[in-house]
């Protein structure tokens, strides 16, 4: 199950751990990314809470804590090659995982119709 935020995070749900990354769009509007600060593992996230950075050439943005839970792993490859989120940011380019606390707050995020009509 694949869902997105307002602030144009995604996540893919497999059992209570979710993949979250950012979507195409947020990394289209980036351009290219040169640095990537991922959270640490165990770390407790509160939904909306700044949860990695991404730099580019741009700007740097907040990643935000889609929902509430602890990370379970972190993409060193992003951290180590930061253009792979913007080669391939619904994939290879994920930047952690988290074990969320409550699995059915995914219901409360956009699905994939919703967030192409907020990216527009």
């Amino acid at each position: 199950m694949l869902k997105f935020t307002e602030a144009h995070e995604w996540l893919k749900l497999e059992g209570d751990i979710a993949t979250v990354g950012i979507t195409a769009h947020a990394a289209e509007q980036l351009g290219d990314l040169v640095f990537v600060e991922l959270p640490k593992v165990g770390a407790s996230l509160t939904k909306g809470e700044a949860a990695a950075v991404v730099e580019s050439v741009k700007a740097a943005s907040d990643v935000y804590a889609p929902l509430d839970g602890a990370v379970t792993e972190v993409n060193e490859a992003v951290a180590a090659a930061p253009e792979t989120v913007g080669a391939d940011p619904q994939g290879a380019g994920w930047l952690y995982r988290m074990r969320l606390s409550d699995p059915a707050a995914m219901d409360t995020l956009m699905d994939e119709a919703a967030y192409a009509e907020l990216a527009k």
